[in-house]
Formats: structure tokens, sequence, C-alpha cells
């Protein structure tokens, strides 16, 4: 659905996207993560036809999407930093949206009123930022959109607020096949709801695996060895990124294979030898450390 085939751009001397590629699958949640600076801004933009790439091409639905009104019809973003029309209600939002996008639903729309519960005469303006990303959503999904482009999408929701927008996404990607890609810092929510994450850093895609995969080549073992040495030889055999101890038992993270790592670990005839299932945050900042991200000053 989303194709992003080695992309460059420029601003000036600046080089803010490398040789970047992107895939999208249609009917999919797509993460999309990196330390600040590292570009998903710039990308996003160019999905949303904003940028026009200096170098490479980015396709929506097997189409170029820069100046492509067809594509812009049946693609919505959502920004972290909104935008309404000052003197607009959201009754008036509406009907702009409803103007501007041809499968715009207005019988969603009333029933969205309801999951909200905003009054729909009130000023955009005028609300919180919660209740602005409220509304967003509101329009967002009652324009049926076939592809949806989060920025920090959930920021200034309460935790009730967050669950109901999640769940009306989720909805449409099932019963619809919509697309959605989401650029998030909130790893925890994004673990919830992505099929496929892709990590950026300095303007590359550092990987882009299925989040099950991901996970599946860093693995966090507890160990404990009746001899000493057995860690630092342990570091020499297999790829580690990382190693803590606490008392007499070493936390390592390692990259590799788990049964392969298993069965190496047991050479050295382990007290102690526990797989320990790792979060996307953390998967994500390993993965960022085996680069020299500095992130000494995470671990403790």
């Amino acid at each position: 659905m989303i194709q992003v085939n080695h992309i460059t751009k420029y601003f000036e001397q600046f080089k803010a996207l490398d040789d970047l590629c992107l895939h999208v699958k249609k009917g999919s949640v797509y993460g999309l993560i990196g330390p600040n600076g590292a570009g998903k801004t710039t990308v996003i933009n160019h999905i949303t036809g904003v940028y026009r790439p200096n170098g490479g091409e980015v396709l929506v639905n097997g189409q170029n999407c820069y100046e492509n009104t067809a594509v812009k019809q049946k693609l919505l973003y959502i920004p972290d930093d909104l935008y309404f029309f000052a003197t607009f209600s959201i009754q008036q939002m509406a009907k702009f949206y409803a103007e501007t996008y041809k499968d715009f639903n207005w019988e969603r729309y009333e029933t969205l009123k309801q999951v909200f519960g905003i009054h729909e005469k009130k000023l955009v303006s005028k609300l919180s930022k919660g209740m602005k990303k409220q509304v967003a959503f509101w329009l967002a999904i009652s324009s049926m959109p076939d592809v949806l482009v989060l920025d920090e999408p959930v920021d200034g929701l309460d935790p009730v607020m967050r669950k109901k927008v999640w769940n009306l996404v989720v909805q449409d990607v099932s019963e619809r096949q919509m697309t959605v890609l989401v650029s998030s810092h909130n790893l925890r929510e994004l673990e919830d709801i992505c099929d496929t994450v892709g990590i950026l850093h300095r303007g590359h895609m550092l990987l882009e695996k299925e989040l099950d995969d991901l996970k599946g080549d860093i693995h966090k073992f507890q160990v404990a060895f009746p001899q000493d040495g057995a860690v630092e030889q342990l570091e020499k055999e297999l790829e580690v990124l990382h190693v803590s101890k606490m008392g007499s038992v070493s936390l390592l993270i390692i990259k590799g294979d788990r049964k392969k790592i298993s069965d190496k670990i047991a050479e050295y005839n382990p007290l102690i030898s526990d797989s320990v299932q790792l979060t996307l945050e953390e998967v994500f900042i390993y993965e960022l450390g085996g680069i020299g991200y500095d992130i000494k000053d995470i671990f403790i």
C-alpha cells in the first residue's frame, strides 16, 4: 500500500534522508520509531505528498503521492501539531471535510458524536489539546480513509480516551482493511497495536521487521555461574549487546538465535539460566546501542 523506495532528501546541504526504503502492507498497522531528529516527520511529509524527494519515489497504492489529489482523497493525516480554522465549530469543520473528502460518512459522524461526547457547536480553537485530538480522529474516521497517517496521535488524551481511539482505528483496519502508519515515542502503546516496526536512525532505516520477528532476534537472559569468567567468555563467543550484574546474577542482552544462545550458555553449567521477554522499548534501545547511539546513561 505504501512504498518508499530509496528516497533521498536534502535541506540545503543537510541530508535528512539517505537512500531510505519503507514498506507498509495494506490493512496493517506500521510503527515508525526513532530518536529525535531521525527523520520520522520528514518521511511522513513525503508520504502525505508535502515534500518531493530529491531522489527515489514514494508510492501510495501504486501512485506517486506528490501533488496527486486522487491519492490525497483517500489519505488522512493527523499531525502532532493540529490546525483547524480559528472561527469554525466542529460541525463547520465536518462540512469542510465532507466537501473535501467524497467518502465522508455523515452516519458515521453522528455515531462518533456519541463516542466523543463533545458538542458539535463548539469552536474547535477553544477546545483543550486533548479535545482537539478527539475532534481530529472524529473527522478523520468519518472520512473513511484508505490510509491513515498519525504523528504522536494520542498525546494529550486520557487513558480511557486513548483506548477508545485505538479501538476505533483497529476496527477500521480489521473491517475495512485501512492501512495505518503511526509515529510515536510511546513504544509501549505501539507494541499493542503494530504488526510491523521500522526503526529510523539519522535518515537511514536501521531495520524493518514484523514485530514478532523483531523481538525474536534479541533475547534477555538472567544467568549465574559457579565459576568466574563465564560471562566474559560468553561475550567473546556471542553477540552480547549489554551486560549488567546484581550480586551473583548477570543480565545479558544477546542478539542471535535463542536455541544457539541457550546451548552455548548451557556449556558453562549455569546455576541459573532464565530467558525473559523483551519489550519493544528494550529492543529499540539495544538496537540503537548496537550502532553506537549514546545510551550508556539509560542502563541502571
